[in-house]
């Protein structure tokens, strides 16, 4: 069966499961934070609470993108005032971030156009070309004790308060949202006071780096794939480039499938809540290769691009890193 036609009958959108999954991660946001800032004096309930927190907040940024795709609800006008209803929680202006992500999608695995991609990638002739502080600078962008809470933090606090293409994209929609922020969360303080806005801070930090995590496995594994016009294939792009993460039912539905990012980038059009099913019935003739937990992590070691092996690689040894520049 040709895949195309194969995932065709996934991109089905159902209003009544997009309601349950909309409204009930709403019911687990609301009520996890709850809880975590009532029982902020009882760690055994409160962390347990907040990371089901953090774990609902991306579950949320991954509706919220779904709604992008137009793929969560039946109409293109359900779609856009829920993604619009997002927004104050994910911190992501919904049309501005709906645009840069379809940007995305068009440049997946294009070495020519990085900067559509959310992490930046080096090839290995460009680290040998580069100055000591564009290494310096890169060392420390790719390192994981920078990029993930470092990453979160900028990304979601302050990146997104007036994201790239803003102009381009929609200036007055990003400071309503702005001011649909200071909203929630004064309202968020004259309820829970200084420590409701503590907690919620602390846990949405803590969603932020797994949104993080997870947006670096993405596209950054050993065998991903990347070329150059006219020898890049869409198909290999977006079903060798992207990655399927294999952490266990519970955990693909915690984010909404995010994990299956794979089959997503073939056919945006599929809902979340068909993903794991078009994954796991996929024809025979198609094996994906799932990236177990171990593997994801030792995945962020690799931070170059090799064009002549094809595969992402770790940084070079030092010693070899001085020869090649000399040679270079």
């Amino acid at each position: 069966m040709d895949l195309r036609e194969y995932t065709r009958q996934y991109a089905v959108q159902d209003n009544g499961l997009a309601a349950i999954s909309y409204f009930g991660t709403f019911a687990v946001y609301f009520s996890s934070l709850a809880l975590a800032i009532i029982y902020v004096d009882r760690w055994y309930v409160m962390m347990p609470a907040g990371v089901v927190f953090a774990f609902s907040a991306v579950r949320l940024y991954v509706l919220q993108h779904d709604c992008g795709h137009h793929s969560l609800f039946e109409t293109r006008a359900q779609n856009e005032w829920a993604g619009h209803g997002l927004s104050p929680f994910t911190f992501a202006p919904f049309e501005v971030m709906k645009q840069n992500h379809n940007l995305h999608h068009s440049g997946i695995g294009n070495l020519e156009h990085r900067e559509t991609g959310e992490i930046h990638t080096m090839t290995v002739r460009e680290w040998n070309a580069a100055n000591w502080w564009s290494r310096l600078y890169y060392r420390l962008y790719r390192n994981p004790f920078v990029l993930v809470p470092v990453g979160a933090l900028f990304t979601y606090f302050i990146r997104y308060r007036w994201p790239k293409n803003t102009v381009r994209f929609g200036v007055k929609g990003v400071l309503l949202h702005n001011l649909s922020i200071l909203i929630f969360l004064g309202l968020l303080y004259l309820i829970a006071g200084a420590t409701g806005i503590l907690v919620w801070v602390a846990f949405s930090f803590l969603g932020g780096m797994l949104g993080v995590f997870l947006v670096y496995l993405q596209h950054n594994f050993e065998d991903t794939y990347w070329d150059r016009r006219p020898d890049l294939d869409p198909k290999l792009a977006a079903l060798q480039g992207s990655s399927a993460l294999d952490f266990g039912w519970w955990f693909d539905n915690a984010v909404a499938c995010i994990t299956l990012h794979d089959i997503h980038h073939f056919n945006a059009r599929i809902p979340s809540y068909r993903l794991r099913e078009c994954h796991y019935n996929l024809p025979s003739e198609y094996t994906p290769r799932r990236i177990k937990f171990p593997e994801a992590v030792a995945a962020l070691n690799l931070k170059l691009w090799d064009e002549d092996t094809k595969r992402l690689v770790p940084f070079p040894p030092k010693d070899q890193s001085r020869v090649l520049a000399r040679s270079s």
